[in-house]
C-alpha cells in the first residue's frame, strides 16, 4: 500500500471518529435540555425559585381558558412564597378563560396575600382578573374597565352573492349552527345571541358590585362598556390606589403585615423555558449542526404553527378593542 493510501485511509478513519463524537455530543445535548425542561415542567417555577420573597405573577395579552397556568397558580399556592402581586396588561379575551383565570387567583389569595398592580390595561376580561384581589393599585396612566361581553362574527351574504356561491345546509332545528355567516341572521337567531350577551353581562355587572361594593346607581355609571384612567377609576372605585408595584409592596407591609424587606421574584406561569421554545431552538440547532437539517425546519415550524393557534378566540368574548383610526 502506498503512503498516499495510508494517509486516505487515515483521514477517513478520523472523520468517521469525528462524525461519531460530534453525533454522540449532540445527542447528549438533547438529552440534557430535554431533561432540564422535564424537571421544570414537573416541579414548576417554584422548585426554582428561592424562599422568603414576594412572588410576581404577570398576565399579559389575551386571556384563554389555559390549564397549564391554573396548575402553576395551584403549585404556588404550596409554594414558600410569602405573598403574590400580579401584573396585568391586558385587554380581555373569552369570558370563559377570564372566569377560569379569576378563579384560579381567589384560590391563591385564599391562601396567600395577593395584590393587582395594572399596568397599561386591564379591561373587561383583564379587569375580571383584576377584581380577584381585595386591592388594585393602577397607574394614573391605566385604561381600567370595558365592563361588558361581546359577540361578534363576520357575515359573508353579501360576498357570496358577489361570486356567486350558496351554502347548502340540513340541520336538526332552526337554531343549530346559528348564526354562521352565510346567510342573512335570523331574528331568533339573533335573539338567542341577545340571551346569551345579556346572561354573561348581568353575571360580569353583579361580579363588579359584589367585589367593589358598588350601589346601583354607581354601577350603572361604570358599567356602560367604557374604560377610564386610573386617576377616574380611584374616583369611581374601580381601583383602590395609585401607584406601581412599590405601592403594592407598601400595602403588603401595612394591611398584611408581610416583611418589608423580602425581595419580589418572578413567578413564571409556564414551565421554566416558556413554551419550550428555548427547547425547540437548541433541538433545533443541534440537528441542524448534525445534518439534519429538514427535522430542524419543522421544528421551527412547529413553533409557528403554536404561535398562529394563540390567534383564535372561541365563544364570548370580553374583550377592549379600540375603535381603528383612518
Amino acid at each position: 500500500m502506498s503512503l498516499d493510501s495510508d494517509v486516505i485511509v487515515d483521514r477517513r478513519r478520523i472523520r468517521r471518529k469525528l462524525t461519531f463524537w460530534r453525533v454522540v455530543a449532540g445527542l447528549v445535548a438533547i438529552a440534557a435540555i430535554v431533561t432540564v425542561g422535564a424537571i421544570a415542567t414537573r416541579s414548576g417555577p417554584a422548585a426554582l425559585t428561592t424562599s422568603g420573597s414576594i412572588a410576581r405573577v404577570n398576565i399579559e395579552g389575551l386571556i384563554r381558558s389555559d390549564q397549564q397556568r391554573v396548575e402553576a397558580l395551584e403549585r404556588l399556592e404550596k409554594s414558600s412564597h410569602a405573598a403574590v402581586i400580579v401584573h396585568i396588561n391586558s385587554p380581555g379575551g373569552t369570558t370563559a378563560g377570564s372566569e377560569q383565570l379569576y378563579d384560579a387567583l381567589v384560590r391563591l389569595k385564599a391562601k396567600k396575600p395577593l395584590v393587582v398592580v395594572v399596568e397599561g390595561l386591564a379591561a373587561s376580561g383583564g379587569y375580571i382578573t383584576a377584581m380577584a384581589a381585595d386591592h388594585i393599585v393602577a397607574r394614573q396612566s391605566s385604561l381600567v374597565g370595558s365592563i361588558g361581553v361581546l359577540f361578534q362574527f363576520p357575515n359573508f351574504t353579501e360576498l357570496m352573492k358577489t361570486v356567486g356561491v350558496k351554502v347548502e345546509e340540513v340541520k336538526s332545528s332552526p337554531l343549530k349552527a346559528a348564526p354562521n355567516g352565510f346567510e342573512p341572521t335570523s331574528p331568533e337567531a339573533r335573539a338567542a345571541l341577545d340571551a346569551l350577551v345579556k346572561d354573561s353581562y348581568a353575571w360580569f355587572r353583579g361580579l363588579v358590585k359584589e367585589r367593589r361594593g358598588m350601589d346601583e346607581v354607581l354601577l350603572e355609571k361604570v358599567a356602560d362598556g367604557r374604560v377610564f384612567t386610573g386617576r377616574q377609576a380611584v374616583e369611581l372605585k374601580l381601583v383602590d390606589q395609585l401607584g406601581d408595584e412599590k405601592a403594592a409592596v407598601a400595602w403588603l407591609v401595612a394591611e398584611k403585615k408581610i416583611k418589608s424587606d423580602l425581595p419580589v421574584r418572578d413567578f413564571k406561569l409556564t414551565p421554566q423555558f416558556g413554551d419550550l421554545t428555548f427547547l425547540r431552538a437548541a433541538a433545533s440547532i443541534a440537528f441542524d449542526a448534525l445534518g439534519l437539517s429538514s427535522i430542524a425546519r419543522q421544528i421551527e415550524q412547529a413553533g409557528v404553527a403554536q404561535a398562529v393557534d394563540q390567534l383564535a378566540l372561541d365563544g364570548m368574548l370580553a374583550l377592549w378593542r379600540p375603535a381603528a383610526t383612518n
